[in-house]
Parts: structure tokens; C-alpha cells; sequence
């Protein structure tokens, strides 16, 4: 377990990562959260269609993003791995439609838990110059996410 001076340091780097990637973190924000990428695809997922499966793209992109940011080597939490990699890896084969939720959830609580991380890390970084006293639940959601927590 880290001291109080060493995470603190690493919540000033994560946040300086952030705000050197606003940009960026912005734009890919915008763009998931857009009608083809977010609106259509949940969509394509109760429509049993399998453009869903284009989610996958949009989830990698927002994690390589979240790697991209990390203050230390931990990578990222456990659980959100878990998750992220049970919604990666799929192609369509229609015997997928027989188990539709078992095969395409995943995916899409993958999209949802990804697009919810980086909301709350573009939220914060706008929000924070330097690591708070006090955490709003979202800003401790992405420390969990990177460890410091």
C-alpha cells in the first residue's frame, strides 16, 4: 500500500496526464457518445443485429486512451480487466443469436462501464489543477481505476 505523499504525487501526474490529453479525451468523448456510436449500437444490441459487435472498437479505443494516462505501472484495476476483456474478442457466428445476451452483453457492459470512466475522468480533469482532500465519487471511481485507491 502506498503512503499519503506517494499518491498524492500520483494523482498530481494522473491529473496532469488528463489535462495534457483533454484534447484527445474530449474529442473520443464526444465521438462515443454520438448517435452512431453509442445510440445506434445499444440499439443494434436489443435489435439483435450484429453491428453490435462494432462496440468492441469503441471500448479499445477508450481504454488504450486510459492506459495512455496511467500515473504508474499498475495498469488498470482488476475488475474493470475483467470486464473490458469478457466484451473484447468477439466475431458474429450465427449461433450467437441462439445465446444472444450471454455473447453480446459483455460488450455492451464493457462499452458502458469504459464510457462511464472516461466521462468521469474528463469531468475531473476539467474540475482539478492539482489531487483534491476532498473525492467526489467520481473522481474516486477513477483513482479505483488506476490504483490509487
Amino acid at each position: 500500500m502506498m503512503n499519503y505523499e506517494e499518491q498524492t504525487k500520483q494523482m498530481n501526474v494522473l491529473i496532469h496526464n488528463i489535462k495534457e490529453n483533454l484534447p484527445e479525451l474530449e474529442g473520443l468523448l464526444e465521438r462515443i457518445s454520438g448517435h452512431w456510436q453509442y445510440e445506434d449500437l445499444i440499439y443494434r444490441y436489443y435489435h439483435h443485429s450484429f453491428k453490435v459487435y462494432w462496440i468492441q472498437q469503441n471500448t479499445e479505443e477508450m481504454v488504450a486512451l486510459f492506459l495512455k494516462l496511467s500515473p504508474n505501472e499498475k495498469g488498470l484495476n482488476n475488475k474493470f480487466v475483467e470486464i473490458f476483456e469478457a466484451g473484447q474478442g468477439k466475431t458474429f457466428k450465427m449461433e450467437d443469436n441462439q445465446n444472444w445476451n450471454k455473447v453480446c452483453a459483455p460488450m455492451v457492459e464493457s462499452f458502458l462501464h469504459a464510457k462511464f470512466f472516461l466521462e468521469m475522468i474528463v469531468k475531473y480533469g476539467k474540475k482539478y489543477n492539482e489531487a483534491p482532500n476532498m473525492l467526489d465519487s467520481g473522481w474516486a471511481a477513477v483513482l479505483i481505476l488506476y490504483g490509487l485507491r
